[in-house]
């Protein structure tokens, strides 16, 4: 009966080394596959049966068996890429994705993300990346959902306000007499222009000329005026002044003052001829020196801009989807969620990188970056994790495991010959 049982655990140790066997190979096959984590088999021996003695009672072993096979999240190297939408996660986290046929969330550290044709952030296998839209003030809002950009759509317009003017005025100019609006370019020293915007995102050009003041009577003082098309307004073709003052500088040539000390354009001025606004106000800031060298623009911004449309879609290192528009204003539409369990060993795998939350698992803690789940890197990929040098060693181990058992059943196998030879 002893020799007997004791062919069972030399299957017993065939079985379970071929199967030890079989991880170790996957662990090696998945060696460059993006975001694999290695398994890991865990033997238990078998309940043992008792047997009496002259000492006692005492067990004897019946084989071996399969415990488990764990999944082991440690951290996988980074490979940089040259694909925006390509992400990593440092730490306990996992991307959420949806398969699109059965709605069920699945989990996954393979962050090789792409934009489709319809607009969804989805992985490989068309699985869509989940997250949270984000308002105009880019906070989250709503429930986690799809992410999902139409890039046909536009960006809201917005109406200029403040335009700032950095400049030198050539202080050798010679005085030029005071500005005429019918004969703007001879009696101005300096003009330069920019393009503004009303409510509805049109462009209107806005030209800044700038007049030397009678070098007796008021040797460090400037006149500026600003003007647009009066066309542009309901009026007659051609420049219409729109606000206009004085810039003063002391003999180092810093300006000192700026009349008035506000610089707004005059109200009910802009009236332009379409639907927007008719009550636009500019606010002009200067930032204008008097140095004996020729008048230039050193640099000039407004804060308005024209409606645009989806240039480029990209992702920063907050997990934020961001829409780059054709009118140059970037907008953060959605942050990618991501996933922790408090036991990730017990997710179980559903192919394709991903896994599904199980009972061993427990329920998925979701958040986004800076909640604890985790770091996103972009233009990144997370490496499998299998240590190649440790597999090798581990097949070593379970092909002499395999060897050591199948020698169990050859040497049990010519004791019973002998045992059956004795009737001979």
């Amino acid at each position: 009966m002893g020799i007997i049982s004791s062919l069972y655990s030399g299957i017993s140790g065939l079985s379970i080394n071929g199967s030890a066997m079989s991880v170790i190979g996957n662990n090696i096959a998945n060696n460059n596959t993006v975001g694999y984590k290695t398994g890991r088999t865990l033997f238990s021996d078998l309940l043992s049966s008792t047997v009496s003695g002259s000492g006692g009672a005492s067990q004897v072993g019946r084989g071996v068996g399969l415990s488990t096979i764990d999944n082991l999240f440690n951290q996988g190297t980074f490979e940089n890429t040259e694909i925006n939408t390509d992400m990593a996660i440092e730490g306990d986290g996992f991307f959420i994705v949806k398969e699109p046929t059965t709605g069920g969330d699945l989990y996954t550290r393979a962050g090789a993300f792409r934009f489709n044709a319809d607009g969804y952030l989805v992985n490989p296998e068309g699985q869509r990346v989940q997250g949270y839209a984000l308002n105009a003030a880019g906070n989250t809002s709503g429930d986690l959902a799809d992410i999902k950009v139409d890039t046909t759509t536009l960006s809201a317009p917005k109406a200029t306000v403040n335009v700032q003017l950095a400049t030198n005025l050539d202080a050798s100019a010679p005085y030029v007499g005071p500005f005429d609006i019918t004969n703007p370019d001879n009696t101005s020293n300096y003009a330069n222009s920019i393009n503004v915007y009303d409510s509805l995102g049109n462009p209107h050009l806005m030209t800044m000329y700038f007049s030397k003041r009678d070098p007796v009577a008021n040797p460090l003082e400037w006149e500026w005026n600003a003007t647009v098309d009066g066309s542009e307004t309901g009026g007659v073709a051609g420049p219409t002044v729109i606000g206009s003052g004085s810039l003063f500088f002391d003999i180092n040539g810093e300006m000192t003052a700026v009349n008035p000390a506000t610089q707004p354009t005059n109200a009910g001025v802009l009236t332009w001829n379409n639907n927007s606004d008719q009550t636009q106000l500019l606010n002009l800031a200067f930032d204008t020196t008097q140095y004996s060298n020729a008048s230039v623009v050193i640099s000039q911004s407004q804060d308005g801009y024209a409606t645009g449309t989806v240039a480029k879609l990209s992702v920063d290192n907050q997990g934020k989807v961001l829409g780059n528009y054709s009118n140059g204003q970037p907008r953060a539409l959605y942050q990618i969620a991501m996933a922790k369990f408090s036991n990730p060993s017990g997710l179980q795998k559903q192919g394709n990188n991903t896994f599904e939350s199980s009972n061993q698992s427990g329920s998925a803690i979701v958040g986004t970056v800076g909640s604890g789940i985790g770091k996103i890197f972009t233009n990144s990929l997370e490496q499998s994790n299998v240590d190649l040098a440790q597999e090798f060693v581990n097949m070593i181990t379970s092909q002499r495991g395999f060897q050591a058992s199948s020698k169990i059943i050859t040497t049990t196998d010519e004791m019973l010959n002998d045992l059956i030879n004795l009737k001979r």
